[in-house]
């Protein structure tokens, strides 16, 4: 095992306890749940086989139904998640060459990072709703609860990724 598959499977486990032992368990105003679990695709390593992230992304969510007892919605939003990850890297930050090996998502300007965090995570939070509510007579509360979560959501991700930040603790 490479010591970048023991942290992908350290990640795993830990954003999975996080999300379903603590932030399934909260319900702000009554519905708003936090989604911190997409802290894993954003930090999945993009120079990775497409496929093996889908899978990957795939069981991940997976398990978080599982855990949520929520029947598969989490991993059919998750994967297609993951899908979206690829072309909206080269869409916002403009190349069609991007080195992925040096990509880290840690590393990149704030501006264009908060930017792909917040549509992967819209994306994301439109398709969970939309596959729980299931009817278009609940299109507003889907748009509702996306956009609410997604705040919510955005913030404790940009906060995640500040603290796995290397040196977060030495830059004022």
């Amino acid at each position: 095992m490479t010591r970048e598959t023991l942290i992908i499977g350290f990640r795993f486990v830990l954003l999975l306890l996080i999300q379903t032992l603590i932030l399934n368990r909260i319900h702000l105003f009554g519905f708003l749940n936090p989604n911190a679990y997409l802290l894993f695709i954003f930090l999945y390593p993009v120079e990775t086989k497409r496929a093996n992230f889908l899978i990957v992304s795939f069981l991940f969510g997976l398990c978080i139904d599982l855990f949520s007892n929520t029947g598969g919605i989490n991993a059919a939003a998750t994967v297609a998640t993951a899908y979206l990850t690829l072309p909206l890297i080269k869409i916002i930050w403009n190349s069609q060459d991007l080195d992925f090996q040096l990509f880290k998502l840690n590393n990149e300007p704030l501006p264009k990072t908060l930017v792909y965090i917040s549509l992967l995570t819209l994306v994301h939070h439109f398709l969970l709703f939309s596959i729980e509510y299931w009817s278009l007579r609940e299109f507003g509360t889907v748009l509702y609860k996306t956009f609410s979560t997604s705040v919510v959501t955005i913030f404790l991700c940009i906060l995640g990724l500040y603290l796995t930040k290397k040196g977060a603790s030495t830059h004022y």
